[in-house]
């Protein structure tokens, strides 16, 4: 009970930030531009976590809300997907959204470590953003990479920055390239925006075929966040030598995801029931968020400096031209 009364100031905090930074998503300016909940979320607790807030009494609640809440908001996730999603674009949409998740992801990896001479968790983050679903991912991934607060929030910074200007570039590049159609450009929209919400938007403004297309693109790589997950954590694990001696961390919230997944398309749960728990899987999400700005004092990010964002600078512009590449050339060669 003891314990309980201690999660009770810290979750209160985070949750009525969560519930602010909803209310404030629906907002026509915010909604007309894709800002979402969970930016909103994580901004309304950083600028309270700079000008004060009671941390000793409300410490255990936050951790709870940044660790054990953000998992239940990763596996709640796989509500949006199905398998059916999957089968709607085809092999070519699925390898194309392979192809440019893992080069993405790799490249930042590389280019991080050893040109940027960034930290590896920072790397990992920021690729892990760029490459697969922004804010979201970097959550996810923050238990595999034990990057810490700080590093976390920078991550989410860059990728904020770079998919906000996605959404306003790619509606201005459709009309002005040769290579796709409406429903390819969908595709090439999809695997290559950072959020769901800035693909909504960008797809918007182009047309509802497009829309559609980006859309389900984009929800498939949203679905390949558990298998990267687990396969990230074989690879830390080989890195440091834990095949041969310590256990493997495996992200079992990331295979609850996958699970909810293929429930899903098989047994569709009635659309009250599915409502009630996307509603609540965006309130977790949004007090993780809440929790973890929190957490992030201005001073960290500063002292960071600028090698975060020129890292994912460079994710984006190989998402803009790569991902370009990635669709023409794979597109031509499946049909």
């Amino acid at each position: 009970m003891q314990k309980m009364m201690n999660l009770l100031p810290g979750l209160a905090l985070t949750l009525v930030l969560a519930l602010g930074a909803a209310g404030l998503a629906t907002l026509p300016w915010f909604a007309h531009y894709g800002v979402s909940a969970l930016t909103l979320a994580i901004v309304g607790g950083m600028v309270l976590g700079n000008i004060g807030w009671p941390r000793v009494r409300c410490r255990d609640g936050v951790q709870f809300s940044k660790q054990r809440l953000l998992r239940l908001g990763i596996i709640l996730y796989g509500l949006r997907l199905s398998l059916h999603d999957i089968a709607s674009v085809g092999a070519s949409g699925i390898l194309i959204d392979a192809v440019t998740l893992g080069s993405t992801f790799a490249l930042c990896c590389w280019v991080g470590t050893r040109w940027l001479r960034l930290d590896a968790a920072s790397a990992i983050l920021i690729g892990a953003g760029s490459s697969i679903c922004g804010a979201a991912a970097v959550l996810a991934t923050e238990p595999v990479a034990r990057g810490g607060a700080e590093k976390v929030a920078v991550a989410v910074a860059t990728v904020v920055v770079f998919g906000t200007l996605s959404m306003f570039l790619y509606p201005l590049l459709y009309p002005l390239q040769s290579l796709f159609d409406a429903r390819q450009f969908g595709q090439y929209a999809g695997s290559t925006i950072h959020e769901v919400a800035q693909v909504v938007v960008a797809g918007r403004g182009v047309n509802a075929a497009a829309t559609d297309v980006a859309v389900i693109a984009k929800m498939i790589r949203v679905m390949m966040l558990a298998p990267f997950l687990v396969g990230l954590s074989w690879w830390m694990g080989r890195r440091s030598g834990a095949v041969g001696g310590r256990k493997i961390t495996i992200p079992w919230f990331a295979l609850g995801f996958l699970l909810l997944a293929t429930v899903n398309g098989a047994l569709p749960l009635p659309a009250s029931w599915r409502g009630a728990l996307l509603t609540l899987d965006n309130l977790a999400l949004a007090m993780a968020m809440a929790a973890l700005g929190l957490g992030t004092e201005i001073a960290a990010i500063r002292r960071a400096g600028t090698r975060p964002l020129l890292l994912a600078g460079f994710a984006f512009c190989w998402l803009v031209l790569g991902g370009a590449l990635i669709n023409y050339g794979l597109g031509r060669w499946l049909g």
